[in-house]
């Protein structure tokens, strides 16, 4: 991401109120902020175009009664970049990092169906002759990331006032089961509808309507039980470079079992951390950082999080790569689809 981009005050601003109402009219941002309502539609589209911002509806399989699972591979010398880039193609991984500099694939597998979870992690990774390990670990709890919850770095760029004339929510960190125990079954005018969000999350609901084959009023009522149900939410999608943030990391903790709960909710408060949950294996947490350098990447890992009561032991594996987030690809550090 080039720093030729300008991201200005107002910019940062229009994406914290993005972030608290990512499908709030140009108006209703302009009047909270007091902006003009074509200048915020100009800036927004200037940082779409940019590659800056990508607002996109995801969905959550857990909703469906499906797992989530991260998984680590350890690939042959020269081969990682063509299978991480093979992974951030498919629907079904929502989030691929080269870490432990390029030599290491880390990718968020979000399978909507059993069967095609098990194609991956049990038949296709597995029979890659360049892998030479997997590990991979259920999502058993998340603390943050997802699910309507927003990247807490842009907290106080609005005034209170200003949030809450966008609806602010008092508790973006409520924890929910990472798999529904009532599971919704979709519909096929359902599925249209997702897949029109996930193109674009501020579709209107006349575009979301011809899409699924529905009236507007009908698309309106099924949109707001898919939200309610936590079958989808519309996330906005940051390039963090362009907001100054070039260190990100993928930490591993190992915590006492009693002390899980406790650090993810302390992980979730933290600013640096977009994405925190509780998993499977030895390494029982895992959280994604972002922060301006590496030495503040080192202070917050040493002092802040390396204080929290319960934590045993943590792996700090910086980001060499960012392929894909949260279902977006990524061109450099541009946000791209």
């Amino acid at each position: 991401m080039s720093v030729s981009l300008e991201i200005e005050a107002d910019d940062v601003r229009i994406i914290r109120a993005l972030q608290i109402d990512p499908r709030a009219s140009f108006a209703v941002i302009g009047a909270a902020l007091g902006l003009p309502e074509s200048a915020v539609g100009r800036r927004y589209r200037r940082m779409r175009g940019d590659g800056v911002i990508r607002v996109a509806g995801i969905v959550d399989p857990g909703a469906l009664g499906q797992s989530k699972w991260l998984v680590r591979l350890r690939c042959r010398p020269g081969s990682v970049t063509a299978i991480a880039d093979a992974l951030a193609k498919r629907d079904d991984v929502s989030w691929v990092a080269l870490t432990a500099a390029g030599s290491e694939i880390t990718c968020a597998v979000r399978s909507r169906t059993p069967e095609q979870r098990d194609d991956l992690l049990g038949q296709r990774l597995p029979r890659t002759a360049a892998v030479l390990d997997i590990n991979a670990a259920a999502m058993l709890r998340q603390f943050v990331g997802g699910r309507g919850h927003y990247w807490a770095a842009l907290n106080g760029v609005l005034t209170e006032k200003e949030e809450e004339a966008l609806g602010r929510d008092g508790n973006p960190f409520e924890e929910s089961p990472v798999v529904a125990r009532d599971p919704l079954t979709l519909s096929r005018a359902d599925e249209k509808l997702l897949a029109a969000l996930a193109i674009d999350g501020r579709a209107s609901l006349v575009e979301l309507a011809a899409a699924a084959g529905l009236t507007p009023g009908r698309v309106s009522r099924r949109l707001e039980t898919l939200v309610a149900r936590k079958v989808v939410h519309v996330d906005v999608e940051i390039a963090a470079t362009a907001l100054g943030y070039h260190a990100r990391a993928a930490l591993w903790l190992r915590v006492h079992p009693s002390a899980v709960k406790s650090v993810g909710r302390a992980l979730a408060e933290q600013p640096e951390v977009a994405f925190a949950s509780a998993v499977s294996g030895p390494y029982n947490i895992h959280a994604v950082a972002g922060c301006r350098d590496l030495d503040e990447l080192f202070e917050f890992t040493s002092d802040r999080i390396g204080s929290l009561s319960g934590l045993q032991s943590m792996e700090v594996s910086p980001i060499h790569q960012q392929l894909k987030q949260a279902g977006t690809r990524l061109a450099g550090e541009r946000l791209v689809s």
